[in-house]
């Protein structure tokens, strides 16, 4: 198990190393393997790149960010400017149905609101607007539009479960209620967290996951 200072250590090397990072403005603190992350980034895609770069070290049990976007001078956009870059993008994406998604700007910030039938639909109109310039938060407020409400929405995610871990045996449970699954249990990391819930947003009929799983550390 990783002492607090040794986790530290390898979060910074791991923004250091990340690319996508360029702020040195970011402060780590860890408490017992939880890390708050503080300070300002130039842009909300730096501020996801940052929280993912966390998420990928060995040992963090969870995340508090505590981070904002403060644009650089002279990067500034109105939130008519921005509002119109979003509906262009999102016009353009075609993975997002057309007219589906409604976006919203105030203060940079962007709340996306809608109706669509698949989960990834609804992720790819916040990965769509999350590197637009000037923008400086998202709330995802789409909806997921009910097709299947069905017995067999267990055994689908059990069974993508079980492509994911290669037949491996894994502390989760999964509990159906309606069109909404509840995780629950254990996982060895962060990559496993998500793939757990990826393979149960990609379950026919799932409109919302209840993620309660732990990360081991």
């Amino acid at each position: 198990m990783k002492s607090d200072t040794q986790l530290r250590a390898d979060i910074q090397a791991e923004l250091e190393w990340d690319p996508a990072v360029t702020s040195a403005n970011v402060g780590v603190i860890v408490n017992h393997g939880v890390v708050t992350l503080t300070g300002h980034l130039g842009s909300y895609a730096e501020k996801l790149a940052v929280e993912q770069a966390v998420q990928r070290v060995s040992g963090v049990k969870a995340l508090a960010v505590e981070t904002s976007v403060k644009l650089a001078a002279g990067l500034e956009r109105t939130d008519a400017d921005i509002a119109q870059a979003v509906g262009h993008a999102l016009e353009w994406n075609v993975q997002v149905p057309r007219n589906a998604v409604q976006p919203m700007v105030e203060g940079g910030w962007v709340t996306l609101t809608g109706e669509v039938e698949w989960d990834y639909q609804r992720q790819a109109a916040e990965s769509t607007v999350r590197n637009l310039l000037g923008v400086t938060g998202i709330t995802n407020l789409v909806k997921i539009r009910l097709q299947v409400c069905s017995a067999d929405v267990e055994r689908q995610v059990q069974d993508a479960l079980i492509r994911v871990f290669h037949d491996e045996p894994r502390q989760v449970a999964v509990d159906v209620h309606g069109s909404q699954v509840v995780l629950r249990g254990k996982v060895r990391s962060w990559a496993e967290f998500e793939a757990v819930r990826g393979a149960a947003w990609s379950a026919p009929g799932v409109v919302s996951v209840v993620n309660e799983l732990a990360v081991e550390a």
